[in-house]
């Protein structure tokens, strides 16, 4: 079966559905920071599907979908509308695990007292 790029639909169904499996704050976080689901480029592996869609940014950072591998990723960016090439990834993350990037929390962040490890 031959890839093809996700739609704006089919993105706009994804963020609902991995939105309402966030804690609050993380949704908070996302709603202060999303823009319009727009391409952005990214040479080479953006070529083909005309680019991958940016859902939020935070300063210098872009929250993205890479349908190609199916996960949401964070990269810098110095200018809007482009993910540079050395900022490309290929995470299968959902929304809830890559918005801790965007927001600069360490990975693994989570709220709450420390607890010993079992």
């Amino acid at each position: 079966m031959r890839w093809t790029p996700i739609t704006r639909s089919e993105l706009d169904d994804l963020l609902i559905d991995q939105l309402a499996d966030c804690p609050s704050e993380l949704r908070a976080a996302f709603v202060q920071s999303a823009i319009a689901p727009q391409k952005w480029s990214q040479f080479p592996y953006g070529d083909e599907g005309g680019g991958f869609w940016a859902v939020a940014v935070l300063g210098s950072k872009v929250l993205w979908y890479n349908d190609i591998e199916d996960g949401f990723n964070v990269s810098h960016f110095t200018e809007p509308g482009r993910i540079p090439d050395d900022e490309y990834w290929c995470q299968h993350d959902p929304l809830e695990w890559a918005l801790p990037r965007l927001i600069g929390d360490p990975p693994g962040w989570r709220k709450g007292a420390p607890r010993p490890m079992t």
